[in-house]
């Protein structure tokens, strides 16, 4: 290590086993303030619930527990002004707070991590955060579903074909589309609710992880904290990172599912499709070719997306050779957690806008229902109708269509009934009115279907989701 590195590292909370302390660059690799110092509302939070706590059960004098609420409430709003910043230099959040409660308070602010570890402590200032930050996410959820939805309802009969193998399977529309993301996003919201609610216990108390031998009122604390109660176990309540690992996977799969609409809006914006319109000021240009109109921004939520799932290998990865209780890699437990949820906020928020001012060709869309068969299932439900059984209605429609390709013909409505005929008696000319794209959708109303009617039930079954939302 280089010799300009061997300074003596600053005070810390263990300093009183250890007479020889890390040097410089040995601290700052084992300290976390980098990444915890956003926690400092929430540790401080804590640290106020504590203190009323043990001035209640006399474990501390009441007149202390008053100084230090009031103290830690001056530098709580310090913090937010500005007057007081977190010292880079300091090893934790939980390390900077208490340091300065001493140097302010001197012995007062001594007593209180009194029943406490920095174990639980962590576990609790996570939760707190998370107990903030996560509805934020479901509000910004609930808008992009919102935003999905208005757009939806303006193409509830806007022709489009359905894709499967990115092949044209079956006539659609693009509200009917738009409302399938919507679905998807409404599952991510409700698992980050479910989330949420697992979350919803209150470590403090736990100490190292067997508790304390003070008279510690855990209830109290816990409703103090807005928790649904203390956790069950203290052994368990520091080695636990299940909601953190939790919260990392809804992440994850809310980002998979922003990756795959993004991928449909590259198709779409292409030359070769020529679906979507994406606003100038949510598409880049080439530095060589004058004529580029790229869609990166959607290209960029796609690639974030991988940062969400590295983000969950990592927890899992470090969780799964951990003995049952508090290790330091579970310092490592946040910044992932951190950069997943930072992540899908702001790309919740970019691919609300993107879409807020795409603009949809219709026309290029419908157009693009005639050709490659989309109504051979329609034909063979046609027959089936008639009484054939379904798999040699299948077979007929497949026969019909191998027809069309060998005379260069597109559509089955190509056909005479005469031609048709040659494959089933059961054709009429009742036919050619139930294979336009338009009818196609208009028969498909069962719950679920892309018809016109049904799609305005399913939005106004997920727009019933959010009662609350001003929006509706």
């Amino acid at each position: 290590m280089a010799e300009n590195n061997k300074k003596p590292a600053p005070g810390v909370l263990w300093a009183g086993r250890l007479e020889e302390k890390p040097e410089a660059e040995a601290f700052a690799f084992q300290a976390s303030i980098s990444v915890d110092s956003r926690l400092a509302r929430d540790d401080i939070r804590g640290s106020r619930a504590h203190a009323a706590m043990l001035g209640e059960q006399g474990i501390i004098p009441r007149d202390t527990a008053a100084k230090l609420d009031a103290e830690l409430e001056r530098i709580a709003a310090e913090l937010e002004s500005g007057t007081l910043t977190v010292d880079a230099g300091a090893e934790d959040i939980h390390s900077f707070i208490e340091g300065i409660l001493t140097e302010r308070l001197g012995d007062a602010g001594r007593v209180v991590h009194a029943g406490r570890s920095r174990n639980d402590q962590v576990a609790l200032d996570f939760r707190l955060y998370l107990k903030r930050t996560v509805p934020e996410l479901m509000t910004e959820l609930t808008e992009t579903i919102i935003a999905l939805l208005d757009k939806a309802e303006k193409h509830t009969e806007s022709l489009m074909p359905g894709y499967t193998h990115l092949q044209r399977a079956q006539p659609v529309t693009l509200g009917h589309h738009l409302v399938a993301w919507c679905a998807g996003l409404v599952r991510d919201r409700s698992r980050f609710a479910d989330a949420l609610q697992r979350l919803d216990e209150c470590p403090l108390g736990s100490g190292a992880l067997a508790g304390s031998s003070l008279p510690l009122d855990r209830e109290a604390t816990a409703k103090a904290l807005g928790f649904a109660r203390p956790t069950l176990n203290s052994m368990d309540s520091v080695a636990d990172r299940d909601f953190a690992l939790e919260l990392s996977a809804v992440c994850a799969i809310t980002m998979t599912h922003l990756s795959r609409f993004c991928e449909d809006v590259v198709i779409w914006a292409s030359e070769e499709f020529k679906f979507i319109n994406l606003a100038e000021s949510w598409s880049t240009g080439s530095s060589i070719m004058p004529q580029k109109k790229n869609p990166d921004f959607a290209e960029l939520i796609r690639g974030k997306s991988a940062r969400t799932t590295g983000n969950l290998v990592t927890l899992l990865t470090l969780l799964k050779g951990l003995p049952y209780a508090y290790d330091k890699d579970l310092q490592e437990d946040k910044e992932s957690l951190f950069d997943s949820l930072d992540t899908v906020r702001s790309c919740l928020r970019m691919f609300r806008g993107m879409m807020a001012s795409a603009a949809f060709n219709t026309e290029r869309m419908e157009a693009a229902c005639v050709g490659g068969f989309l109504e051979a299932t329609d034909a063979a439900e046609y027959l089936v109708r008639k009484g054939l059984p379904f798999r040699k209605a299948h077979e007929v429609a497949a026969l019909v269509v191998r027809d069309c390709v060998a005379a260069g013909q597109t559509r089955i409505a190509d056909r005479t009934l005469t031609e048709l005929k040659t494959r089933s008696e059961l054709f009429g000319e009742d036919l050619y009115d139930v294979i336009t794209p338009a009818a196609c959708v208009a028969a498909r109303k069962l719950p679920g279907g892309p018809a016109p009617d049904e799609v305005d039930r399913q939005i106004r079954v997920l727009r019933e989701c959010f009662p609350d939302n001003v929006n509706i």
